[in-house]
């Protein structure tokens, strides 16, 4: 079966055309697939299918084989690969990702898209929605201890959930390996988290690295950088248009501060490879 290879920022997927033919076992291929010694390598798999609530839908799993309900990198990229492909010729594009629709411009140069604008909706705030045990309504700025350290998190669903820690030393320094798992896994997290630890450079600029549940550290989270600009300007930190600095680049995010509005992602979309496996 064919495939391409693909990444945002480094956030890097298989990517598979199922739209005429499907995948038997699409759990196990994400596993097998993604292991990046024997496979072709890769945070998760993404299936591209015919949309029923919109032009195409997003099937997207993790490197352990966790279905994920939304990825912001991954979506950039697939609206990338239906139009350089030429599945569909609009530069506007709707994509579906477990009954969640987002829509995507997409910026061309010489046929080939290169970067991508998502309107990613709005922010999920309230506590036992993300979900997050807490006892306020919201988790904005609330303790945790993680490995005999208190932080202060605050948590935002972007259709999946995300713990946001700031923190004063650079996230380059930080003991993400042992820290984000603990994280992942902390039992106030009812279906497991993403976190980002977050540096402050100013109120346009924060830096970010991010442990993605069901993935480990991935290079770059495009609903994490969302989540991390949403708390930093719900915290007073940025304002309203912040750059996320990520190890894999940067991701321009834009919103109003209004908890009803959309929050809105760009970036760039890459193809690296193609190649057929059997499957």
């Amino acid at each position: 079966m064919k495939f391409t290879k693909m990444h945002g920022c480094g956030n890097d997927y298989v990517y598979f055309d199922c739209t005429k033919e499907e995948i038997a076992d699409e759990r196990n291929v994400a596993i097998r697939l993604s292991d990046r010694h024997f496979g072709i390598g890769g945070d998760g798999i993404i299936i591209i299918k015919k949309g029923k609530n919109a032009d195409f839908e997003m099937v997207m799993y993790n490197a352990d084989g966790s279905r994920g309900a939304m990825c912001g990198n991954g979506i950039r990229c697939v609206a990338k690969y239906v139009f350089d492909n030429g599945l569909t010729d609009k530069t506007s594009i709707s994509i579906e990702s477990m009954g969640a629709v987002k829509y995507i411009d997409v910026n061309v140069e010489n046929g080939k898209v290169i970067s991508a604008r998502v309107d990613m909706g709005a922010p999920i705030l309230e506590a036992e929605r993300i979900p997050v045990i807490c006892d306020k309504v919201k988790a904005i700025n609330v303790p945790i201890t993680v490995d005999g350290r208190e932080y202060k998190m605050t948590c935002v669903s972007m259709g999946n959930p995300h713990a946001v820690v700031f923190i004063d030393e650079s996230p380059k320094d930080f003991p993400l390996e042992r820290v984000g798992r603990l994280f992942e896994n902390n039992a106030a997290f009812p279906d497991r988290t993403n976190t980002e630890f977050i540096r402050v450079i100013d109120r346009k600029n924060l830096e970010m690295r991010v442990w993605e549940r069901g993935s480990g550290e991935t290079l770059a989270c495009g609903t994490g950088a969302c989540a991390s600009a949403v708390a930093a300007i719900i915290n007073g930190y940025a304002d309203n248009e912040v750059a996320v600095h990520l190890l894999g680049g940067d991701l321009n995010i834009s919103w109003s501060g209004n908890e009803h509005d959309s929050v809105f992602m760009t970036g760039p979309a890459t193809t690296v490879f193609t190649g057929e496996i059997s499957l």
